[in-house]
């Protein structure tokens, strides 16, 4: 066996980091965060591997927030501050529940149309199986809150234990807006109730604008077209609006961040210049994964990454080793078997869509997969990790 052969593939490392305040020189604390981790850890920094780091901590550098009065203030100028439909929301304390309040604030009166069995990220309002024992179709029935209690009562939710219906009702109440609460799929369907729409899913946002507008709905924004530039000066984001957003205070959200691709090439010549190695950069906010025991999907923020360098453009171009181990090489052994991949991979073409031997490799962006990997390796409470090392990422079988 060769000594110096390399015994790990990828590693994926927390890097902790002071807490980061508006204003912040971010390039200059993730850089000097990395260095001295590697000098700390005993490892050291390799050409490609990728310093990630979350949204949050670019978002606040940037001190990118809006108050609940900025909000307000700009879906009365863009809806009229009458009748809206806010349709679509998604059900999260965290995510919506402040956006809710800036959006009654501007509004005489809120129709409140959720989907159902759940939300566009998976969280559940009633199960499927309730659905079908009451004959419901969730494709075709437009339900009132009325006819929703009689069939399905209170539902909390399993994680919040939050009846989400009476939350948010309350809050719009709370913010002096009337409201009324409907269940329908059909966007539509809130055309019945007012023609002042605002719509809040995320990655059907565009589909939903569409749909609305070519049945006659007098105005239609959705999130992104919210606090897309700044009020009495607000944070913005002009991208994404209030997509992205988080819950700060109880007045205030922490906008998704603003242009940042001049950070992440700031933090790659850093790097560069301390230590000789050209290293990749992204910024990222939630993995696109999908919890099997909740359900839920991740993905509420409007992409994985806002930014990142240029090498991480594109999509993984793998070969499958159980496949050519199975088939292709079935009969070699040892270091035959080991060269014969070995060799096929160094041979594999620039695009293998097609190839057998790649199935099952499902070629997601590589923003995407990293994504994902650095959010479960940060997490979301108290690690203190707001920035994570990967190394080895673009290794494969033949690299020692």
């Amino acid at each position: 066996m060769n000594t110096n052969e390399r015994r790990v593939g990828t590693v994926s490392r927390g890097i902790r980091c002071p807490i980061i305040r508006e204003g912040d020189d971010l390039a200059e604390i993730v850089s000097r965060s990395v260095l001295e981790a590697a000098e700390s850890e005993g490892f050291e920094l390799r050409d490609r591997d990728i310093i990630s780091m979350t949204e949050s901590i670019v978002a606040r550098s940037q001190g990118n927030y809006c108050s609940v009065d900025n909000i307000a203030a700009d879906v009365k100028a863009k809806l009229g501050g009458g009748t809206i439909g806010v349709i679509f929301p998604i059900l999260s304390r965290n995510r919506f529940a402040i956006c809710l309040r800036g959006i009654a604030k501007g509004a005489k009166k809120v129709v409140l149309m959720l989907s159902y069995p759940s939300d566009e990220v998976g969280n559940e309002l009633v199960s499927i199986d309730k659905l079908d024992e009451a004959g419901v179709d969730p494709y075709a029935d437009v339900l009132t809150l009325e006819k929703y209690r009689e069939l399905f009562g209170e539902n909390k939710h399993p994680f919040t234990g939050v009846d989400y219906v009476d939350y948010y009702s309350n809050l719009i109440r709370e913010m002096g807006a009337e409201v009324e609460v409907i269940f329908a799929n059909q966007a539509k369907a809130i055309l019945n109730y007012t023609d002042c729409v605002l719509t809040c899913d995320i990655h059907s946002r565009a589909r939903t604008k569409r749909i609305l507008k070519a049945a006659g709905a007098k105005v239609v924004i959705g999130l992104d077209d919210i606090m897309n530039a700044p009020i009495d000066g607000s944070g913005c984001n002009e991208s994404y609006g209030l997509l992205g957003s988080n819950k700060a205070t109880e007045n205030t959200v922490k906008l998704f961040p603003r242009e940042c691709k001049p950070l992440v090439l700031d933090i790659q010549q850093r790097i560069l210049d301390a230590t000789g190695k050209c290293v990749e950069v992204m910024v990222y906010g939630d993995g696109a994964f999908k919890d099997p025991q909740g359900k839920i999907w991740e993905l509420a923020d409007p992409v994985v990454s806002p930014a990142y360098t240029d090498g991480l453009e594109g999509t993984p171009n793998e070969l499958k080793l159980k496949y050519m181990a199975d088939n292709d090489y079935k009969d070699l052994s040892g270091e035959a078997l080991k060269k014969a991949i070995s060799d096929a991979i160094k041979q594999k073409s620039g695009n293998l869509v097609g190839n057998m031997a790649a199935q099952g490799t499902t070629p997601r962006k590589i923003t995407d997969l990293v994504g994902s990997l650095c959010d479960l390796t940060s997490g979301s409470g108290d690690k203190g990790t707001p920035v994570v090392l990967v190394q080895g990422y673009f290794d494969n079988y033949t690299n020692d």
